[in-house]
C-alpha cells in the first residue's frame, strides 16, 4: 500500500489536527464488557500533508504483517465521514470513502463528557519506534 492509497484530507484551521487526533481516540470499537473502546484511525501528517488512516493501515505502512480487509476500510470511510459532517476536515478525493461504508452498529463514538468512563486503547502509537 502506497502513500497514494491513503485518504487525504485538509484541515479548515489549525487547531483542526489536535481536535482530530482526540476525536479519534474516542472512536472505534467497544467491548462493553469491560468498557474498553480500541481506536481504529489515526490522522497522520506526512510531507506537509494529512491523512486519516486505520491502524492497520499504518502496519502495512511500517512493512509489518496486517489483517486490513474491507470491514477495517469500511469503518475506517465512515469514521471520516464522521469527521467531515463534524467540520473537522474535508476529505480531498471525496469519491474515496464512498464505498464500503460501516453501519454506526460497527462504530462506537464516546462522547468527550463520558470519556473518563471509558479504558481507550490505541492499538498504534505513530512515531513510535519498536
Amino acid at each position: 500500500m502506497e502513500i497514494v492509497d491513503l485518504i487525504e484530507i485538509t484541515l479548515p484551521d489549525e487547531d483542526a489536527f489536535l481536535k482530530i487526533r482526540e476525536t479519534l481516540t474516542r472512536i472505534g470499537l467497544a467491548s462493553k464488557r469491560d468498557n474498553t473502546l480500541y481506536q481504529s484511525c489515526h490522522i497522520l501528517h506526512k510531507r506537509g500533508k494529512y491523512y486519516i488512516v486505520h491502524f492497520k493501515e499504518m502496519f502495512v505502512l511500517d512493512g509489518k504483517q496486517s489483517t486490513l480487509d474491507q470491514e477495517d476500510i469500511a469503518r475506517r470511510n465512515t469514521i471520516i465521514d464522521l469527521l467531515t459532517q463534524w467540520n473537522l476536515c474535508l476529505v480531498v478525493e471525496p469519491e474515496k470513502i464512498k464505498e464500503p461504508r460501516a453501519s454506526m452498529n460497527h462504530v462506537k463514538v464516546i462522547p468527550f463528557k463520558q470519556k473518563s468512563d471509558w479504558n481507550l486503547v490505541a492499538k498504534y502509537t505513530i512515531g513510535k519506534k519498536d
